[in-house]
């Protein structure tokens, strides 16, 4: 081991980095390093405790948590720089989780007594490793997974079967081949799909039944290569993954064919079929339905199955960035659904256009139904193109609103839909708003502008919400004063928590002794990391995208960053598993908890949530003090 390497590498990650220089090259001087094959299990839940610290120098581990029937649940995935075997290696307890390298991975081995004298001597050490969040979070986890709704055993194969156990066996043929001679392999072998391998019979690209049926309908030459046709984008799931993970693969890329991979070769195919067979209420089958759908009427029973899906996510313990992301995906299929229903009904637009959307969905953190927040940005155009837009938009989104309604997303109480002429505009006016709202900050255009930086396009011309963005982003990052401004309205907004860590309730009302979780704990961490996000000049909307690029350029999120990530992932899973509660009693979903009904491990996890997001808030003052008014 390369001393200077180690040195380097300690001063980049955290808590390490915080250390003096003799104190680093020391902690440096006594590691030792290890190589972990892929799905090595290097810790054992029940096993004996730790013997070390283990820090990820390359590669990455899964950490596991076996449930009631002996499954392994997917906890946690850590990377370059993150720590592993604390907390056993500590208390010299029983290992509580199984830890298994998901990669070809390499640590460095800080031995038990050269972190526990570490401690002693560096505060930051102590605090990093001793943070009440980290220990509480993956405990309260299981403790709400315990009451969560229980299932049948059919319905666990989906993330318990690796892909490479319904994977059938490939059949390839090379670039060259006929699309007729493709035609006659297919049907030789009853298959929907050919994998098409170049001369180092690499797989190059895939052709399926429809490309063929689409050769037929276009009168195309059969003589022609299969390289003219073949998709050569090929998403793959490695053999090891589970059945779910190739799920969330096929709805995010549109695909009903896969390929799957073991030990860096072609191992076989699944489609979307042989996972319906495995699991019928899959979020899959799901997607499979609303593309078959044609009527607005005939997506209202397909949608009520949303809530069975995300209650068996729940139940798996599934990381909630993971099933707010199905979410959403599932919910834009909808979305753009309900607008391909809407322009077959009033024809093409007389303009290119984008349909955005903001807020949640704009950041991809979607739960149970949400209400709808959405716009409409066409191409510039003439005065009588202008007139003829609005004509046309205006009936559009009047149909887009009621029909998500219909199916079950409410309207926004405070009209951010394209239905409001004010938020269906042209690119030129769009760009006045932004310019007005962020050169002119005042506190109600910054407050009006806030969900807008959440925006992200979902259907139509992509570029047009791309050049907006590209317009203020530089505009924002210039504009300290808009910033501050920002900042100042962001920090009122504070979490319900008192000084004597009693949590601060409604007094009177509807709500008596309850607060709102997501608009006293989502919403201001929300806040805090959109503002650092485009301080920065960054693009991204997910709040957990936006933290991790900030890992490394903002100085409080570098800081707290795995406590900010638990913080973010603890109380949506808190949200969604009382919202779930709520829908089993017959109640519609809302955001009010009683802090009285939780257990004492959540609320003393809560209130480490509160706390860390008051800290955070306390930094942005000291960072804009000199420009808060």
């Amino acid at each position: 081991m390369i001393l200077e390497e180690a040195i380097s590498f300690l001063q980049k990650n955290p808590p390490y980095q915080f250390l003096d220089g003799p104190v680093l090259k020391e902690i440096a001087h006594s590691l030792s390093m290890e190589f972990y094959p892929k799905d090595t299990v290097i810790l054992k839940q029940d096993g004996p405790p730790s013997d070390a610290v283990r820090i990820i120098k390359k590669g990455s581990v899964k950490i596991l948590v076996r449930a009631e029937g002996g499954m392994d649940s997917v906890m946690d995935f850590r990377g370059e720089g993150d720590s592993f075997g604390f907390v056993s290696m500590v208390a010299k307890d029983r290992q509580k989780t199984t830890v298994v390298a998901a990669d070809d991975t390499i640590c460095y081995i800080l031995e038990r007594d050269k972190i526990l004298k570490l401690i002693e001597t560096a505060p930051v050490i102590a605090e990093y490793f001793m943070s009440h969040l980290t220990r509480y979070v993956d405990r309260t986890f299981e403790e709400m997974k315990g009451r969560s709704l229980a299932y049948s055993g059919t319905d666990r194969l989906l993330f318990t079967t690796p892909s490479g156990d319904i994977a059938k066996e490939v059949i390839t043929v090379p670039e060259e081949t006929t699309l007729q001679e493709a035609a006659k392999v297919m049907a030789g072998h009853r298959i929907s799909s050919l994998i098409v391998v170049n001369r180092n019979h690499v797989p190059a690209g895939i052709i399926t039944d429809r490309d063929l049926r689409r050769v037929v309908a276009n009168a195309r030459n059969v003589a022609d290569p299969v390289k003219d046709i073949m998709s050569i984008s090929l998403i793959r799931v490695d053999a090891s993954d589970s059945c779910f993970e190739a799920v969330l693969k096929m709805i995010k890329y549109n695909i009903h064919h896969m390929i799957v991979i073991k030990e860096g070769e072609l191992k076989g195919i699944i489609t979307n079929h042989d996972l319906m067979l495995l699991q019928g209420t899959s979020p899959l089958s799901f997607v499979n339905d609303i593309e078959k759908q044609q009527t607005i009427e005939d997506l209202v029973p397909v949608t009520s199955k949303m809530n069975t899906i995300i209650g068996l996510l729940l139940q798996e313990s599934t990381k909630a960035g993971s099933i707010t992301g199905i979410i959403t995906e599932i919910n834009d299929r909808l979305l753009k659904k309900v607008i391909e229903i809407a322009e077959r009904k009033f024809g093409p637009p007389p303009v290119p256009y984008c349909f955005i959307v903001y807020g949640s969905e704009g950041r991809r953190e979607q739960t149970f139904r949400t209400d709808q927040d959405n716009a409409i940005i066409y191409a510039d155009t003439s005065a009588e193109g202008e007139e003829e837009a609005e004509k046309y938009f205006s009936v559009l989104s009047a149909f887009i609103k009621n029909s998500l309604v219909q199916i079950g997303f409410s309207s926004c109480k405070a009209d951010y839909m394209a239905s409001n002429p004010k938020w269906r505009k042209a690119l030129k006016q769009w760009k006045d708003y932004f310019d007005n709202w962020i050169t002119q900050p005042t506190p109600e255009a910054v407050l009006k502008s806030l969900i807008f930086f959440d925006m992200r396009p979902v259907h139509g011309k992509f570029s047009l919400c791309e050049e907006l963005r590209s317009f203020y982003t530089p505009l924002i990052v210039k504009n300290k004063i808009f910033l501050a401004n920002m900042a100042s309205i962001i920090v009122k907004n504070t979490p319900p928590i008192g000084f004597l860590k009693s949590f601060v309730v409604e007094k009177s009302g509807e709500h008596k002794n309850e607060f709102d979780l997501k608009l006293k704990g989502i919403m201001p961490l929300n806040d805090i990391i959109r503002l650092f996000a485009l301080e920065n000049g960054m693009r991204l909307t997910s709040t957990l995208d936006r933290i991790g690029a900030l890992k490394t350029g903002q100085s409080a999120v570098r800081e707290y960053h795995n406590e900010i990530v638990h913080v973010f992932e603890f109380i949506m899973m808190l949200r969604m598993h009382y919202q779930f509660e709520q829908i089993k009693e017959g109640h519609s979903p809302d955001n009010f908890i009683n802090p009285d009904k939780l257990s004492n491990l959540e609320k003393k996890t809560l209130r480490e949530a509160f706390h860390l997001i008051s800290r955070l808030q306390g930094i942005v003052v000291e960072m804009y003090k000199p420009l808060i008014v």
